[in-house]
């Protein structure tokens, strides 16, 4: 019988199709900046981190990069982002299951938030972590190890899923179970060093819990 009892998990690209409008802030913000867009590649290099790093290694001016990217997603945000295919299946049967749950992302509270309450989600978590509640980014396990004590559950018992590198080396890093979901548009274990493996990939959210009671 699996240990598991807490669930958490990634935000963009996880449980929320925010996609379209990451690729269009920051297509806005190279135009804006360099008078064209940029080939799309770059953009899906960064999907996971931190926008400040990001931007830092794009611009010789970041922070009014920051500050272009964020007026256009703040302005655009909900208009351009869907729930992941079968992400509403997915968290109903952890839910019923009774499963303590949690968000970790690397996206400001702010826009999360209004991302969770637009599909209505948001009750569906125990608590909900994001950049601006932490010193340090993923893959730094500080983001994790916040969202287990808030919840009171120890690493071992948690199982995080995400979308990239980032959120598995987080994950790891926290000595925590890591589940690859497998429906993004990057490949995000491509070039993976061995301990970048996840302890488990899905390719539809609905697989998470037998996954889950497999552990």
């Amino acid at each position: 019988m699996s240990d598991i009892t807490t669930v958490l998990y990634d935000f963009d690209g996880t449980l929320v199709d925010t996609n379209q409008v990451i690729v269009e802030s920051w297509q806005h913000a190279f135009t804006e900046i360099e008078g064209q867009p940029r080939p799309v590649e770059e953009i899906y290099a960064t999907f996971g981190e931190p926008l400040a790093d990001s931007m830092a290694r794009m611009f010789p001016d970041p922070e009014a990069a920051i500050k272009i990217y964020r007026e256009y997603q703040y302005a655009n945000f909900e208009s351009r982002i869907r729930m992941c295919r079968n992400a509403m299946i997915m968290l109903t049967m952890i839910k019923a299951e009774g499963y303590k749950s949690g968000v970790v992302t690397s996206r400001l509270a702010h826009t999360t938030m209004r991302g969770l309450k637009k599909f209505g989600i948001d009750d569906f978590f125990d608590t909900i972590v994001a950049v601006d509640d932490c010193e340090k980014a993923k893959p730094d396990p500080e983001p994790v190890l916040k969202a287990l004590e808030r919840i009171g559950s120890t690493p071992q018992e948690a199982v995080m899923l995400g979308d990239t590198i980032h959120d598995i080396r987080c994950a790891h890093n926290a000595g925590v179970k890591a589940v690859l979901a497998d429906w993004g548009v990057t490949d995000p274990l491509k070039n993976a060093d061995p301990e970048d493996l996840p302890d488990s990939a899905i390719e539809d959210p609905i697989q998470l819990l037998g996954v889950i009671r497999s552990m």
